[in-house]
């Protein structure tokens, strides 16, 4: 019946002539949506306000020494929070006594956590920023601006250990929780029979707010522990766990705190870093006859500004960027006629990558930061750049900047991809509600060689009511060897999205995407051209009383359609119930089986051996996939994925095994095997994907991870080492081995492949001067 549903829309809206319907129409009904329910509707939908007074944090007189046991004078004028258990039972009392106490002083703001155990609590790692369920914990969350989207967490464990987090979205999105912003604070825990106990200091210096309201501060702050060994959260301010595993993390759940006579500060920090090292290379001799080892040694040096421009207003420059520590991409098999995504794993780009969002749905984004600094995967020398960040007034404003390097022989035909400097400009503000908001964004790519790209989007997030929401964003690109015609949807990018955001009960998620024939986001990811595109999901979820051994599961109906610009025919089709089960320990299930269709109109390639011709196909898959309680030092994940794949069969088996041997050592594996078979082309595909990851923390301070990757589809085994001592946040010394092995060494034609393809050691170094 849902495929039937799909068509007859499709049906309606060809007859209604919607491919051919007057661009500057279809752009001003985007518009008018937007305006509907900026202004015309707002006061029908304005969400009630929370009735409870905001709190008042006490400033705190006299001396606090920094070493968890929270016994000076000082502490008796702090403000307590009670903590009440949001899950596994959710409105019974910890499990675990928990004081939580608040105050501040002009310098910095403080908390400590008096954390009762009768048990010896969990403590699997010193690795900074671990922040893991398997780990006893107490985190402390701040929406500096009272926005109700975006908040910054700090949090720490019994080792003692430093995580931050900067959440967006309302932790809705697809990316919410930013585990690479980092930022200057303190921690101290003190450890003993009777539980583990910690301070924190928390520089005002570190943080960005609104002092609009003349003498007073206003800040969301919610504070959570978490015992890992029965998966329990216990929470101020009390909070349903309405909305799914982020149901602690919510800035919009958070209680309104007020701080009196609280001044901003605006840091200067400058962070200088040298680097040495040696790079090794095999390559072909001209004559293609052998591969000769070329030996070359490396060295650089670069720095990295952070400067409060005001109160809420921060800007980093970067000279000369590099990212010699970072860990190399996870290996992929692919499966699909599309190029894989890779997320981000650089640091400069990761800080504060919520502010410059534009999502149509994963992965597909109108900016996407490995466009700067890579291309094709390969390296491309970031000479410098600059990121403002901050709030005017009702605005949420970034501005990104980045300038490359030439690169000789990186273009096809061994051409040099020219000098291009890179822009995203971003805006938002709130309005009708905490949790709407309207905002625009502009991207430019401009090569020294005359090419160039730009981009211009806008978009609006509407709360109607409730946990009802509204998305609409509308895009478009323009290129030089394009026609580049402004009314027109040949270069534009739409999105509409309607979804109830809430786990409990009726929830969905309806969506409309559309995609011009021109539209080339070149800062940006695009995986199909020439589409359009309806789904995403209907379901229905229970989250049960405390007598039941589950505490949630949810029945869908997930559904997505693509289908040509073109002609309106069927390019893409998915459909099918899923199930999935979360129990009162942590246990995790999902079963799910769907009905796909392909209509290729040529062909592609798994490997030389095997290929899917063209044609329409159809075909059923099942798949199960299965969690372990991250709570358990031994823990392991398993997905099984079997049915037909487009004329043949397919089987997928995954498995990621942890292992957290003390808390100095934790050991990560996964294995995937991928077998294909076309019997009736006497075709096949095998590939083998493997991943061994240890890490050692004999402290807080000093880290040694290891991460060994293998891909059969690559013949490629991948090796990295990274030695780290980090005595205090802003001082790093990194030493870090790379190696590239070829698994497969016979080729067809040409000298026999080397065993080792190229490694490099390289040895950096960091220090952060504060002023």
């Amino acid at each position: 019946m849902e495929v039937i549903m799909v068509h007859s829309k499709i049906n309606f809206l060809r007859d209604q002539h919607f491919d051919d319907m007057d661009p500057l129409r279809y752009m001003l009904l985007v518009s008018l949506v937007i305006v509907i329910f900026s202004f015309i509707l707002m006061p029908g939908v304005i969400q009630a306000q929370s009735s409870s007074q905001p709190l008042v944090i006490p400033k705190l007189k006299g001396s606090i020494k920094l070493d968890g046991r929270s016994v000076e004078s000082a502490w008796e004028q702090a403000k307590e929070l009670s903590l009440i258990q949001q899950r596994p039972n959710f409105g019974e009392e910890p499990t675990e006594e928990t004081d939580i106490l608040i105050g501040y002083t002009r310098e910095a703001l403080y908390m400590a956590a008096r954390c009762y155990d009768r048990y010896e609590p969990s403590v699997p790692s010193f690795k900074r920023d671990y922040a893991l369920l398997d780990s006893d914990q107490i985190g402390l969350l701040l929406d500096t601006f009272n926005d109700n989207e975006n908040a910054l967490v700090f949090a720490t464990t019994p080792a003692g250990l430093r995580t931050d987090i900067a959440i967006s979205e309302d932790a809705t999105g697809q990316n919410p929780l930013d585990m690479d912003w980092n930022t200057f604070w303190q921690v101290e825990v003190h450890q003993n029979k009777e539980g583990w106990f910690a301070e924190m200091r928390i520089p005002i210096s570190s943080l960005r707010f609104d002092t609009s309201q003349s003498g007073r501060v206003v800040m969301g702050l919610s504070t959570v522990r978490i015992l890992s060994r029965n998966n329990e959260f216990d929470i101020f301010p009390k909070t349903r766990p309405n909305w799914g595993f982020y149901s602690h993390a919510k800035p919009s759940q958070a209680r309104d705190v007020v701080f009196k006579d609280l001044q901003p500060q605006t840091p200067l920090r400058v962070t200088p870093y040298l680097l040495g090292g040696l790079g090794q290379q095999n390559k072909l001799n001209e004559a293609e006859t052998a591969y000769q080892r070329q030996t070359d040694p490396a060295y650089d040096a670069g720095l990295d500004i952070k400067y409060g421009l005001t109160n809420n207003f921060t800007m980093d420059l970067t000279v000369n960027t590099d990212f010699a520590q970072v860990e190399a991409d996870n290996q992929q098999v692919n499966l699909t006629r599309f190029p894989l995504f890779f997320p981000e794993k650089r640091r400069f780009f990761l800080e504060r990558s919520s502010t410059f969002s534009f999502g149509f749905g994963r992965p597909n984004r109108l900016f996407y930061s490995r466009r700067m600094g890579l291309f094709n995967r390969t390296q491309v020398r970031i000479l410098g750049g600059a990121r403002v960040v901050g709030r005017s007034g009702p605005w949420d404003i970034g501005v990104l900047n980045m300038q490359t390097a030439r690169e000789p022989d990186l273009m096809p035909g061994n051409k040099a991809l020219p000098s291009e400097n890179f822009g995203v400009y971003r805006v938002q503000r709130e309005v009708i509600n905490e949790n709407s908001n309207v905002g625009g964004i502009l991207t430019h790519r401009l090569g020294l060689d005359g090419t160039y790209n730009v981009a211009y989007g806008v978009d609006g997030i509407f709360n109607l009511t409730g946990q009802q929401y509204l998305t609409a964003k509308w895009a478009q690109t323009f290129a030089d060897k394009q026609p580049n015609k402004a009314f027109s949807m040949d270069p534009a990018r739409v999105h509409l999205e309607w979804e109830r955001r809430s786990y409990k009960g009726f929830n969905y998620n309806l969506r409309y995407d559309r995609a011009g024939k021109h539209y080339e986001p070149g800062v940006g990811l695009e995986l199909r051209e020439n589409y359009h595109r309806f789904g995403d999901r209907i379901g229905y979820g229970w989250i049960t009383g405390e007598n039941s051994a589950i505490q949630r599961h949810r029945i869908n109906l997930e559904g997505e359609g693509y289908f040509r610009n073109t002609d309106g025919t069927l390019q893409s089709l998915e459909i099918g119930p899923e199930w999935e089960m979360v129990t009162n320990n942590g246990h995790y299930l999902t079963l799910e089986t769907s009905h796909r269709e392909e209509d290729l109109i040529a062909p592609f390639a798994l490997s030389e051996k095997a290929k899917v011709p063209a044609g329409h196909y159809g075909f059923q898959v099942g798949e199960i996939s299965y969690r372990m309680p991250s709570g358990w030092n031994l823990r392991t994940s398993l997905e099984f994925t079997a049915g037909e794949f487009y004329d043949g069969q397919r089987g997928t088996v995954q498995i990621a095994p942890v292992w957290n041997a003390s808390r100095y050592l934790r050991l990560n594996g996964f294995y995937q095997y991928n077998r294909i078979r076309f019997p009736n082309r006497n075709q096949s595909f095998n590939a083998h994907i493997g991943r061994l990851r240890a890490v050692v923390t004999p402290n807080v301070e000093y880290s040694i991870s290891t991460f060994v990757q293998y891909n059969s589809a690559r013949g490629a085994v991948i090796g990295n080492l990274r030695f780290r001592y980090n005595p205090k946040q802003g001082n790093d010394l990194y030493i870090v081995y790379n190696e590239r092995l070829n698994s497969d060494r016979s080729v067809t034609t040409g000298p026999r492949l080397p065993l080792s393809n190229q490694r490099t050691i390289l040895v950096k170094y960091t220090y952060t001067f504060n002023w």
